[in-house]
């Protein structure tokens, strides 16, 4: 980011007089102007960079100790030497020593005594110098944490928010994993903000639905709001595993040596016919949205395969309910963070709403439209609410149509009966690619073409008396936009982007955490069709 300076120049003692007499009368209502945006005027490279062990009061691993999980901090050091206190930015995660984070799988890394030297992303280089702490927290089972991975449930929940609660004077922490001597966060105000792309966001998500004191926002990107619906589609597996093999990816050494009980649970509570146990409700954020006094900033593709559009409405629709205050945006990308696909805008718009939620600063982001919506690659356009107001539903009815395999579909009753036979070789985008084309493998209804622009906001819904010829079926449903067009390759690799080898920076970097990331662009694609929806 470029650096502001200040030019002095030299004056004549008559224009300095007039200065002078201009600074006495309008230095009183300049010291009572609140500030706009916080400026990066701490230093990065001598900031406090420590780990703490949060206790969080449960016991997954069955060692008989409570587990503790890890937590490094990197928080400027000049607020705390002037008795000034600071709000935190945190993302819990259980990708930080497996996986890595962000679109170059960044992980922490340690100095000899065992405090953070990089701190994957750019949240503390960007950050810090602006007088906010960085909290990178290891949900339990994972790298430096005790106890186990149980994948959206009480532990991972329960990793943050004994995190928060210690934040806020609720909890204890020590300086080390198995030793006596406590931590105080004696340097922050407790207020709270969370981040996080995919499972990350995934635990903001849920530490909101407990209704923490201290957590003032969150930030979920690409993130789920209920573990059912992220593997099955009415009731239909989307996967061939289940949580059991999600948490065996991200387990640490001594969790797979001690926690053989919690994937059983995991296994037998998820059972592959789909049905809703239990397990499913404890993992279902969207129930509990009554509890949610945070703000909400969501992000997600509207091409994400992974965690899919369902995440969305219905966790949107649950937060207006409970007036949560909410922002949105959503792209034509699939898995993929803002910081890679809208990257200069997202950074200064972060900032902007961590300033607000957080310092309490009157920037004017709540003023400003709710949603971004990405029309075009790389083309937005904004709404004053999500989905736009005006929006009705629509009912389509689907009828037999004069060549056979293809019917339409129009505001009209109609009658007649379609038939096909399912091919696995042939998925979503074999069918739409020959919607309008009587093939055996499906059942194609097309509109007439249309006469005006015509825009789909929120979700679809499709209702069929269907007779099978087995005992058992899935039927699968596509909404298709026929015609040519040039959109994000979601399908491709980097689901609608590409990484180019120049670098920008965005923050402050020290010999061990560089601020600077490789530069991205839009890879599109031209098509004949494209599905809008799926389910």
């Amino acid at each position: 980011m470029p650096i502001r300076m200040r030019f002095t120049t030299w004056r004549s003692l008559a224009t300095a007089a007039v200065a002078a007499l201009v600074a006495a009368l309008v230095t009183p209502m300049a010291a009572h102007a609140a500030p706009q945006e916080s400026r990066p005027v701490y230093s990065y490279e001598n900031a406090v960079r420590e780990a703490v062990w949060v206790d969080t009061g449960l016991d997954g691993d069955s060692d008989g100790k409570t587990d503790r999980v890890a937590v490094d901090i990197v928080r400027p050091r000049e607020p705390a030497q002037q008795g000034r206190k600071i709000p935190v930015i945190m993302d819990a995660s259980p990708y930080y020593s497996c996986c890595g984070r962000g679109n170059e799988s960044q992980k922490k890394t340690y100095d000899a005594a065992g405090n953070v030297v990089r701190m994957p992303l750019f949240y503390d280089n960007y950050f810090v110098p602006r007088g906010y702490a960085f909290v990178g927290v290891d949900l339990a089972g994972t790298n430096r944490s005790d106890g186990c991975v149980d994948v959206g449930g009480r532990s991972d929940i329960q990793s943050a928010k004994a995190v928060v609660d210690w934040l806020n004077g609720r909890a204890k922490a020590y300086t080390s994993r198995t030793g006596t001597t406590a931590a105080k966060a004696t340097w922050t105000n407790g207020r709270t903000g969370m981040i996080g792309k995919s499972w990350d966001g995934t635990i903001a998500n849920g530490v909101a639905a407990t209704g923490v004191k201290g957590l003032k926002t969150i930030v979920p990107i690409s993130a789920i709001s209920t573990w059912y619906d992220y593997y099955f589609s009415k009731g239909a597996p989307l996967y061939d595993s289940g949580p059991d093999w999600l948490s065996d990816y991200v387990d640490s050494p001594d969790a797979r040596a001690k926690c053989a009980a919690v994937q059983q649970k995991l296994v037998d509570g998820a059972p592959r016919t789909g049905d809703r146990t239990p397990l499913w409700s404890e993992r279902d954020y969207v129930k509990a949205a009554s509890r949610v006094k945070a703000s909400v900033f969501l992000i997600h593709g509207m091409q994400d395969l992974n965690v899919r559009m369902q995440h969305v409405g219905p966790w949107w629709d649950a937060l207006a309910k409970n007036g949560v205050e909410r922002k949105i945006w959503l792209s034509q990308t699939g898995h993929v963070d803002p910081f890679d696909f809208r990257r200069a805008t997202w950074v200064d718009t972060l900032h902007r709403w961590f300033d607000h939620e957080l310092l309490g600063y009157d920037n004017g982001i709540d003023r400003e439209p709710v949603a971004d919506i990405e029309r075009h690659p790389d083309q937005w356009a904004t709404s004053k609410s999500w989905p736009p107001r005006g929006t009705s539903a629509t009912t389509l009815r689907p009828a037999e149509g004069s060549q056979e395999g293809v019917g339409t579909l129009g505001l009209r009753k109609g009658t007649g009966t379609e038939t096909f036979t399912d091919n696995p070789q042939l998925s979503e985008t074999d069918w739409a690619a020959r919607i309008d084309t009587s093939t055996p493998e499906k059942a194609g209804f097309v509109t007439g073409p249309l006469t005006r622009d015509l825009r789909v906001s929120g979700s679809s819904q499709v209702t069929v008396t269907a007779t099978p010829t087995t005992s058992t079926a899935h039927l699968s449903a596509v909404l298709v936009d026929l015609g040519p067009d040039t959109i994000r390759d979601y399908a491709a690799s980097g689901e609608g982007i590409s990484t180019l080898t120049d670098r920008t920076c965005w923050g402050v970097s020290t010999t061990g955490d560089s601020a600077c990331f490789k530069e991205t662009q839009a890879k599109t694609t031209d098509v004949g069709y494209t599905v809008v929806s799926r389910g």
